[in-house]
């Protein structure tokens, strides 16, 4: 009872019942909110028909966009809407419905709006809304309004996309037009990217290898310009990309920088030679200086040789240490040699004179001038050198017995010994005491016989002299006892290393011994010698062990000699300059590596490398001037292929290979290198200059065939040929694109010559139908002549008599024709069997079938076989075009009779049939 009462009070739009739902939809009014609200929950309900029929009330569409947000998106509710708001209904303004476009989001329902929309700026709005390339690639190819495929297919970026555009977008010629463009630039632009970073990879790949090489006097340069080509690109590279460029950079940058670095040791070391040459000079100078001074002296005392050789020794020392590190000058070693020798000279005399001194003396004393002259005889004195006092007097002993009348010239005695005073005075006020007291002994060995004046003078100087002895000693006091304490404490240190304590020891030694005799006494002098020998006690093992190492560095030195002498003995023909400057370069610093050598080898030892060096070095200098004069006929090929009518390409290629040969080569001397590189790369610049001008030349020559093939395609694609006699104009733009060949590649000139083959495809077939159609006209003006054969024709198969039928006037044939024309009359005079006729009949039938419908039917299948394989025979010699097939057809049925009238009637409708499909039907 509950239930019945339910379903007898329940509204009608509640009701179980579809139908019942649908029918209470028009009782609903909907400017009743009760009635609204059921309308609303009608246009969510399970059935379709129901959904439609409360959707239907609703001319609202803002409430209809409210419960699709509701959730009640069905294809119904869709549907009104696209009918609101394409314009089905005219209650809405146009701008209220582009305001409500613009707030939707459902791809489909714009897309269908895009579709459906009764104005173009309403589907303009909604194919803004969409995004899906999907939906504007439909829009574009199906949409009825033109502005709105163009605007859909602007926003078509993707190259799938325009591929489907450029062949799906039939509708509309310009859109497809626009898509192929634009999908040709976007692939020619990904091929222009391609090989932009293909030539990028190169570069890098250049620019690696190049880090890895090693460093040549291209270097720098060819750096510099794959830099430059590295900034010319017009792509942006990837972080890997640059990752590599920077690192190969860096690694080349080091390269340079080590060159750099080794070029300012080179100058450096160079720097320090020339200094250690300047030094060397200084010691040869004072040497000489030395013996000069000796030289010119008139007396040589004892105190004189000490000086002259504790000098000999210091300077010979710093010789040796200036050699060890740098090998001397052959000029400078000679003058040292030189003055070596005279000291020897001098050392080897005074030794002579010591040793006979005594027997001087007492030859003096017994006056034995006989033994005398001849000791002065084994002495052998040097004639430029000043005797010693004891020599003046033998001499002097000797002259007055010889010759008693002549004495020295007491004026000019008195002269030289009053300049001598002066000199010494001079000496004392600078404070030279050593000089002062070598010369202030000479004076007082030759002071016998002089006046009071100078006697007195000398005196005065003389006391002079001691007070500025005491004033030294009383200086050198302290500092001898601070040497003193220093060498004790030294000798007492076990905590200095080895290098260090011999280093200090020598510093000390010679100290103590530049103070001379200034405050000396014995005690300090004892305990000096003491620590000192202690000090060398304790320096003997490694005394050992460096002398140890001097011999091994000896060795080394020695074999080192003999491996250059090797090599300077037989020297390689074509010795590289730059690897002999190496093997130099290595061989100095080998050289500076062993070092010290025992002293009294060191000096034969460095003479005999400097010979090496310097023959070495001639050597270097014999190649570098050979690669010179290679280079300069390398200079010359390269200035003779420039004045050559040689392609640039080639030209360039010999040039590179002049490169290849010039870095092979090594360097020239210094000074001319950089000289005939820059000329060298200066005629390559022209050559590679020359070489781009072309390239330049040939790729702007490639582009205006290029743009003058894109005219001739716009041409020829807006040309439509009118008649068969228009084949003249595609034969000659076939042979204008021809000429135009080769075309640049890339995925353009692939796309103009896929459009130019659719092109020359498409005008050929339509020159081939307007031949056949032509070639059926002809045939139809050739009806009177054909009649007039037929009713010849029946009126000899009649009974009647054969006769000729004449060409009507004014009916122009070929000579083919005219000879069908005359085998037709000749054929009433043989009169074949009909059935012979109806076979040849049937056989054009079957001939013009084949080429109007590419068929048969099965009965005449065997005259189908029979005609193609006599066409196949006929095209092994030359294929026939459609026109002329059809036109020898029908030059057969022309020749073919007599006929009798009802095999014509029963075969000409099916050849008229088949020559109207000829007229209409498209050549394959």
């Amino acid at each position: 009872m509950s239930g019945l009462l339910r379903r007898l009070f329940t509204p009608r739009w509640q009701h179980p019942d579809a139908r019942v739902r649908h029918q209470a939809v028009a009782r609903l009014d909907l400017a009743r909110d009760l009635h609204r609200q059921a309308l609303e929950r009608l246009a969510q309900d399970d059935d379709p028909d129901v959904r439609a029929a409360a959707l239907a009330r609703f001319d609202d569409p803002e409430r209809l966009l409210g419960l699709r947000d509701q959730g009640g998106g069905s294809e119904e509710l869709s549907q009104r809407l696209i009918t609101l708001l394409a314009g089905g209904s005219d209650s809405l303004e146009l701008g209220t419905r582009i305001a409500l476009i613009e707030r939707l989001d459902d791809a489909s329902l714009l897309a269908e709006l895009c579709l459906k929309g009764d104005n173009q700026q309403l589907r303009l709005a909604a194919l803004a809304r969409l995004n899906d390339e999907e939906a504007l690639i439909r829009q574009a190819c199906d949409n009825g309004i033109a502005a709105v495929r163009h605007a859909a297919a602007e926003r078509v970026t993707s190259e799938a996309g325009l591929d489907r555009l450029a062949q799906q977008a039939r509708r509309d010629r310009q859109v497809m037009r626009s898509a192929r463009e634009r999908l040709n630039c976007l692939r020619a632009d990904a091929a222009e990217l391609a090989a932009a970073r293909k030539r990028r990879e190169a570069l890098l790949a250049d620019l690696e290898r190049h880090a890895s090489a090693p460093w040549e006097p291209l270097y720098g340069g060819r750096f510099r310009h794959l830099m430059r080509e590295w900034a010319a690109l017009k792509d942006l590279p990837d972080a890997a990309q640059e990752r590599r460029y920077h690192d190969a950079c860096l690694r080349c940058r080091k390269v340079i920088g080590d060159r750099e670095a080794q070029q300012r040791a080179s100058e450096a070391a160079e720097a320090r030679r020339e200094g250690a040459e300047q030094a060397r000079e200084a010691l040869v100078e004072a040497l000489e200086e030395g013996l000069e001074a000796l030289g010119r002296s008139k007396v040589v005392t004892a105190q004189d040789i000490a000086s002259l050789r504790a000098q000999k020794q210091l300077l010979a020392h710093r010789w040796q240490a200036l050699s060890d590190q740098h090998l001397a000058d052959q000029a400078l070693r000679q003058r040292y040699d030189g003055v070596r020798e005279g000291f020897e000279r001098i050392s080897q005399a005074w030794v002579r004179l010591e040793e006979r001194a005594d027997e001087v003396e007492r030859a003096i004393a017994d006056g034995d001038d006989q033994r005398l002259e001849a000791l002065l005889d084994t002495l052998n004195w040097p004639e430029d050198l000043a005797p010693t006092p004891l020599l003046h007097r033998a001499r002097q002993r000797l002259t007055q017995q010889n010759a008693p009348a002549v004495d020295e010239d007491q004026a000019a005695r008195l002269a030289r010994f009053t300049a001598d005073l002066d000199d010494l005075e001079r000496l004392l006020e600078r404070g030279a005491f050593k000089a002062a007291s070598r010369l202030h002994q000479r004076l007082r060995q030759t002071s016998e016989g002089l006046d009071a004046t100078r006697a007195a003078r000398l005196r005065q100087l003389g006391a002079r002299l001691a007070e500025l002895r005491d004033w030294r000693s009383f200086v050198a006091g302290p500092k001898r006892e601070q040497l003193l304490q220093a060498i004790e404490t030294l000798a007492e240190d076990d905590g200095l290393m080895d290098a260090s304590l011999d280093r200090r020891h020598r510093q000390l030694v010679k100290e103590w011994k530049a103070l001379g005799d200034a405050a000396a006494n014995r005690e300090q002098s004892t305990r000096f010698r003491a620590a000192s020998d202690r000090i060398h006690a304790r320096l003997a093992p490694w005394r050992e062990r460096l002398e140890a190492e001097r011999q091994a560095h000896l060795a080394t030195r020695e074999a080192l000699c003999e491996q250059l002498e090797t090599l300077l003995d037989q020297p390689a023909e074509e010795a590289d300059p730059d690897a002999l400057r190496e093997i130099r370069d290595r061989a100095r610093d080998q050289w500076r590596r062993a070092s010290p050598v025992p002293r009294d080898q060191a000096e034969a030892i460095g003479r005999r490398f400097g010979r090496i060096r310097h023959a070495l070095q001639a050597l270097i200098d014999q190649r570098a001037l050979a690669v010179a004069e290679t280079k300069r006929e390398l200079i010359e090929q390269v200035r003779t292929l420039l004045g050559q009518p040689l392609p640039a390409a080639r030209r360039a290629e010999q040039v590179k290979e002049l490169q290849r040969r010039w870095r092979e080569l090594g360097r020239a001397p210094r000074g001319e290198e950089q000289a005939l590189w820059r000329e060298f790369r200066s005629l390559c610049d022209q050559v590679f200059a020359s070489r781009e001008a072309e390239r330049d030349n040939r790729v702007r020559q490639a582009r205006e065939r290029q743009e003058s093939m894109q005219a001739l395609i716009e041409r020829m694609d807006a040309w439509h040929p009118t008649s068969s006699a228009d084949e003249a104009v595609l034969a000659a733009a076939i042979a204008e694109a021809a000429a135009l060949e080769p075309l640049p590649g890339g995925r353009r000139t692939e796309g103009m010559r896929r459009r130019w083959s659719g092109i020359v495809r498409a005008r050929g077939e339509r020159l081939a139908r307007l031949a056949v159609v032509e070639e059926v006209e002809r045939w139809r003006a050739v009806q009177p002549l054909l009649h007039a054969h037929l009713e010849a024709d029946a009126e000899y198969l009649a009974g009647g008599e054969s006769r000729e039928v004449a060409l009507p006037e004014g009916l122009s044939l070929a000579e083919d024709m005219r000879g069908a024309h005359a085998r037709r009359n000749a054929a009433r005079q043989t009169h074949p069997a009909d059935g012979e006729m109806e076979e040849h009949l049937a056989r054009v039938r079957v001939h013009l079938s084949l080429l109007a419908v590419g068929n048969v039917s099965h009965r005449d299948d065997p005259l189908r076989l029979a005609i193609q394989v006599e066409r196949l025979n006929e095209s092994l010699s030359r294929e026939l075009s459609r026109a002329e097939e059809v036109h020898g057809v029908l030059r057969e049925l022309l020749a073919t009779g007599p006929i009798s009238p009802a095999l014509w009637n029963r075969e000409v409708g099916e050849l008229d049939r088949m020559l109207e499909r000829l007229t209409h039907l498209p050549p394959p």
